[in-house]
C-alpha cells in the first residue's frame, strides 16, 4: 500500500539580489556540439531523452524522470534534494547510473544482474549512503559515456518549482572544465562473464559482497571505499532534509492505516479461529493477569481484543487506534456493548459502566496529548504481526508502548516470536498443475511462473506434505526485551531431507534424488507462562497446523537443487553439487531480513551453499526480495 513518492519541497531560500540577471543566465540558453561549437537551441530542446533504465524516449525531463518515478522507482528530484546535488553531482550521478545499466549492475546496491530485464525487475528504491560518501561522486562521470541529450536538460525537471536552485553553475565554465578531464575508456568496459561477480556492492571503483554490506536501521548500508563528497551541513538543509524524510513516512502511514479502513480486512482477521481465538483464550482464560488491569489495545481495529479485556474484567482499557474511521467505529462498537468510557481518566469524567476509550492516533503521539499517562499500563497487547511477521514494521509501534507506557515488571501479550524456515519440494511450485490440464501438457508455464517467483517473495499456503526438510528456528524475540534494531538480523541455517530418501540404505545403493526448489517461512507467537499464568497459548503459522490469513511467506531458488539422505553415495564428484549427478546432503542458507528504505516494508536476502557427501561447497548467486 505504498505512496507515490511526493515531489513536494519546504526549503526557503533568499530571493538572488539580481534577479533579473540571474534568470538570464538560464541553463538552456546554450548548447554545445562534440566540436565545442554552440548548437541551435531549438535543435537541441528537440532532442529525444533516453530513460537511465529501458528503452523508453520522452521530449521532457520532466516525463523522462516522472516515468523513472513511476516505473522504476527512482525519484530524481527527491534525491537530488534529499543528497542536495548541486548541477555537477546530478550530472556525475546520471553518467554513473549510465556506466552501470550498461553493465547490468543495480546503480543503488551494486548487484550484478543477468540480464536487463533481471535488472529492471530488481530496481528497488535507494540505499541509503554512508554519511555522503556518494560512488558517483568522482570526476570520472563528469565526461559523458556517449551522447546523451538528458545531461543538458536534466534542470528543466526544476522549472515550476517553488524553490530555485541554491548551487547554481555557469554551464560555460562547466564545458571549459571538461576539456581537462582525461578518462580512461577501459574504466567502462563491462566485465566478462567469466570474471563477474554475482552480487557485490561497487563503489568508488572497489566491490563488497552482500555478505560484507551492512545493515542499519533496515536500510542497507554499503561501506565500500568511495570518493568523499562534503555535504551543505548548515542547520537549514538538516532540517529540510528531515522534513521530506518525515513527509515520506506520513504518506505512507496514510497509505497504510487507510487500507485499515475496509471492512473485508476487519473481516478476514477476525474470521481466522486461529488469530482470533489464540488471543480470546491469552485474555479470558487469564483472569490474574487481567482483571482490575489496565490494558492498553495498540492498532484496536474494530477494538475485538480490547472487548475481550473489558468482558475479561480489566477496570480500563485503552484502545489506540490511527485509522480515523475505524477509532469512531470501534468506538460506536463499544457503545452498542454498553462498555465505552466517556472521557478519559485524566479528564476527570465520570466514566459511568465503561471502561472502555478509544483515543484515535498513533501510538508515538499519544504521550504529546497526555491522555495516558507515562509508565501507567498494567497489560499491552496488540496483534502486530505482518506476512513473514515483520511486514506492516508494526511492532515497532508496540515496542514504543511498552517503553514510554508500561509500567515495570508489566506484561506484553503476545511476549515471544518466533520464525522458522524449511525447504518445499516440486509439490510446493505451480508445475504439477500444469503437467496436466485435460491431458495437455503446459508445463512450460509452470516452468516460467517459477522462475518469475525467483524474483518476488510470495504469500501462499504451502501443504505440510511439500515440506521436503527439517524446519529449524530462524530467529526469536522477546517482546519484553528486544531493542528496536534487532528487528533487522542476518540467521544461518541448514537443511537436511526430512525421512529415509534413498534406496534401500544401504552403503553404495542409488540415491532417490529430491529437489529442493525453495524456503518457507512462518512464524509463532506465544503467550507464555511468564504472564499467562493459567493458559499460556500459541498462535502459529506453521504449514503444519490449519492455516491462517498469514499463509506463509515463500522465497524460491533461482534454480531448483537436488538433494539427497546423508551417507556413503556414488556421486559424480566432478559435477557441481546440487545437480542430479551430485546431489546435496545439506543445503546452508544465510538470511537477512531488513525494515528496507520504503517505510513498512522489508527487504530479504538469501545466499545459499549446497554441500556434497563428500564435504564440497557450491555456492549459489545471492537472491533479494523485496516484501
Amino acid at each position: 500500500m505504498a505512496m507515490e513518492e511526493p515531489n513536494t519541497t519546504y526549503m526557503e531560500v533568499e530571493e538572488a539580489e539580481n534577479s533579473d540577471d540571474y534568470r538570464d543566465q538560464n541553463w538552456d540558453d546554450w548548447k554545445v556540439d562534440e566540436n565545442g561549437d554552440e548548437e541551435d537551441e531549438d535543435e537541441a530542446m528537440n532532442s529525444e531523452l533516453l530513460c537511465l533504465f529501458c528503452d523508453s524516449l520522452y521530449n521532457s525531463s520532466n516525463a523522462l524522470f516522472e516515468h523513472c518515478s513511476s516505473a522504476h522507482r527512482f525519484n530524481f528530484n527527491t534525491l537530488k534534494t534529499t543528497f542536495a546535488l548541486d548541477f555537477y553531482g546530478c550530472f556525475k550521478l546520471i553518467n554513473y547510473i549510465r556506466s552501470k545499466v550498461a553493465e547490468n549492475k543495480c546503480w543503488s546496491c551494486g548487484i550484478v544482474c543477468r540480464s536487463k530485464e533481471d535488472l529492471l525487475n530488481h530496481l528497488h528504491e535507494v540505499i541509503n549512503f554512508d554519511e555522503g560518501l556518494f560512488p558517483w561522486n568522482d570526476d570520472e562521470f563528469l565526461k559523458p559515456l556517449n551522447e546523451d541529450a538528458l545531461l543538458y536538460s536534466f534542470d528543466d525537471a526544476d522549472e515550476g518549482d517553488d524553490v530555485e536552485d541554491v548551487m547554481s553553475v555557469d554551464k560555460k565554465e562547466l564545458i571549459k572544465d571538461f576539456e581537462h578531464i582525461s578518462i580512461d575508456e577501459d574504466d567502462f568496459e563491462s566485465e566478462t562473464e567469466e570474471n563477474k561477480p554475482i552480487a557485490s556492492i561497487q563503489n568508488g571503483g572497489k566491490s563488497a559482497s552482500v555478505t560484507d554490506a551492512t545493515f542499519s536501521n533496515g536500510i542497507v548500508t554499503a561501506e565500500a571505499g568511495a570518493s568523499s563528497y562534503k555535504n551543505l551541513d548548515d542547520q537549514d538543509s538538516s532540517l529540510y532534509i528531515a522534513k521530506v524524510a518525515a513527509n515520506k513516512v506520513k504518506d505512507v502511514n496514510k497509505s497504510y492505516f487507510g487500507g485499515y479502513s475496509s471492512y473485508g480486512i476487519h473481516r478476514d482477521m477476525i474470521s481466522d479461529k486461529v488469530r482470533t481465538d489464540a488471543y480470546r483464550q491469552a485474555i479470558l482464560e487469564n483472569p490474574s493477569l487481567i482483571k482490575g488491569a489496565v490494558v492498553m489495545d495498540v492498532g484496536c481495529g474494530t477494538g475485538i481484543l480490547s472487548l475481550f479485556a473489558a468482558q475479561a474484567g480489566a477496570s480500563r482499557v485503552i484502545a489506540v487506534e490511527a485509522s480515523e474511521k475505524m477509532a469512531a467505529v470501534a468506538a460506536q462498537i463499544a457503545k452498542d456493548n454498553n462498555i465505552l468510557r466517556i472521557g478519559s481518566e485524566n479528564e476527570g469524567s465520570d466514566p459511568g459502566n465503561g471502561v472502555m476509550e478509544v483515543v484515535q492516533g498513533m501510538v508515538e503521539e499519544l504521550q504529546s496529548t497526555q491522555k495516558v499517562r507515562p509508565h501507567s499500563v498494567d497489560v499491552l497487547v496488540s496483534e502486530w504481526m505482518g506476512y513473514c511477521l515483520l511486514y506492516e514494521s508494526m511492532l515497532s509501534s508496540v515496542l514504543y508502548a511498552r517503553d514510554q507506557f508500561l509500567k515495570p515488571g508489566g506484561a506484553v501479550l503476545p511476549d515471544m516470536a518466533t520464525m522458522f524456515v524449511a525447504g518445499f519440494g516440486r509439490g510446493g511450485t505451480s508445475i504439477p498443475f500444469w503437467e496436466n490440464i485435460y491431458g495437455f501438457n503446459m508445463s512450460c508455464i509452470g516452468e516460467e511462473i517459477v522462475k518469475d517467483a525467483s524474483r518476488i517473495p510470495i504469500v501462499d499456503v504451502i501443504d505440510s506434505c511439500d515440506i521436503i526438510t527439517n524446519s529449524t528456528v530462524l530467529q526469536n524475540f522477546d517482546l519484553v526485551t528486544m531493542k528496536l534494531e534487532e528487528m533487522d538480523f542476518t540467521a544461518k541455517v541448514e537443511l537436511e531431507l526430512k525421512g529415509e530418501t534413498s534406496g534401500n540404505g544401504s552403503p553404495g545403493s542409488k540415491p532417490i534424488t529430491t529437489w529442493c526448489y525453495g524456503v518457507v517461512i512462518w512464524f509463532e507467537t506465544g503467550f507464555t507462562e511468564r504472564f499467562c499464568k493459567e493458559k499460556p497459548t500459541v498462535l502459529s503459522t506453521s504449514p503444519h497446523t490449519p492455516s491462517t490469513h498469514w499463509s506463509q511467506t515463500v522465497l524460491t531458488f533461482s534454480e531448483p537443487i537436488a538433494m539427497v539422505s546423508s551417507g556413503k553415495l556414488n556421486v559424480d564428484k566432478m559435477a557441481a553439487v546440487g545437480t542430479d549427478a551430485c546431489p546435496a546432503v545439506k543445503i546452508q542458507c544465510r538470511i537477512s531480513v531488513v525494515r528496507a528504505a520504503q517505510h513498512r516494508s522489508i527487504d530479504i536476502s538469501m545466499e545459499l551453499s549446497g554441500i556434497g557427501p563428500c564435504g564440497r561447497k557450491r555456492n549459489l548467486p545471492a537472491q533479494m526480495f523485496n516484501l
